[in-house]
């Protein structure tokens, strides 16, 4: 586990993306934001993408950033989709290594074929452009995805995503994840945990009852989920009381973090979300840490 170990204190951000997956701001300058806020914490989590992890934790040596690597991942539940966030797993592991090429292989199936989709919907856009713009190896939906902000700099970036990406990966069948029984399975073997995301939003269990809600969380933590978020930038009151009440219900680790996106989510601030909504404290951190020494400690 490569954590770099600061001063106690201070506030924590366990839930960020950089320019590898669908933010905006690279690797290291996350950590040197981090570094100038002087928060006690921070954790880096592209969507399915592990590539901004090397530059990310040498950057926290450098600046003594304590630091922890994780992946959101998108998974298959009950024919929904939703998100979770994986930290302090081994990267070179054969679990992990196992997970990684299965979930590559359906991020990156299709893609030629999305990129003719959106120019089918009047985006011009060559597969040659999308290359041209990858911030790392991976020609996926987030590589098209920053080329088609670029055509459209004035307008918020989930209505472009629902109208090109989503629509497209639907319609050509592509919308492929794996279950949290493999996810869960596999980052447990690589000495890992996982917590459940934004359990409120359409990824997530949005539209459920709240008993719906809760079953869900059992049925996840029965399988192994080790968390779920307790602090999110758009939790609405009655959101935070649920979240609280099931974590306390199920044992579950708590969690939380902006899902901070810099300029592509520009409502929301690293560290502190949405107007200074959040102020998660370095506990939680210590928590995680705690849970995926417990975790290695069975392996």
């Amino acid at each position: 586990m490569s954590n770099i170990s600061v001063s106690a204190g201070g506030l924590i951000d366990l839930h960020v993306h950089s320019f590898i997956s669908d933010g905006s701001k690279s690797p290291r300058e996350l950590m040197e934001l981090v570094k100038q806020r002087k928060m006690a914490g921070f954790a880096l989590t592209d969507h399915d993408l592990i590539n901004g992890l090397d530059e990310a934790e040498a950057a926290a040596r450098e600046l003594g950033v304590r630091f922890l690597p994780g992946i959101e991942l998108t998974l298959n539940f009950r024919s929904r989709r939703i998100h979770v966030v994986a930290y302090g797993f081994d990267r070179e592991s054969y679990a992990f290594k196992n997970l990684y090429r299965m979930i590559r292989a359906n991020k990156e199936r299709g893609m030629e074929e999305v990129v003719n989709f959106v120019r089918s919907q009047g985006v011009d856009l060559t597969v040659d452009e999308v290359r041209s713009s990858m911030t790392s190896p991976a020609f996926d939906v987030y590589a098209i995805m920053r080329c088609i902000t670029r055509r459209f700099p004035d307008s918020k970036v989930m209505p472009l995503w629902d109208k090109y990406i989503y629509a497209a990966l639907s319609y050509l069948g592509l919308d492929i994840d794996i279950s949290p029984k493999v996810a869960i399975q596999a980052i447990h073997k690589a000495g890992g945990v996982l917590s459940l995301t934004h359990f409120h939003k359409r990824i997530g269990l949005q539209g459920l009852s709240r008993k719906e809600q809760e079953e869900s969380i059992a049925a996840l933590a029965e399988l192994g989920m080790d968390g779920m978020e307790k602090y999110y930038p758009s939790y609405t009151a009655d959101d935070q009381e649920f979240a609280a009440a099931v974590i306390e219900k199920f044992k579950l680790m708590p969690t939380g973090g902006t899902d901070y996106h810099g300029d592509n989510r520009a409502d929301t601030d690293i560290g502190t979300g949405i107007r200074n909504n959040l102020a998660i404290p370095v506990e939680i951190l210590d928590g995680v840490e705690a849970r995926i020494a417990q975790v290695r400690s069975n392996l």
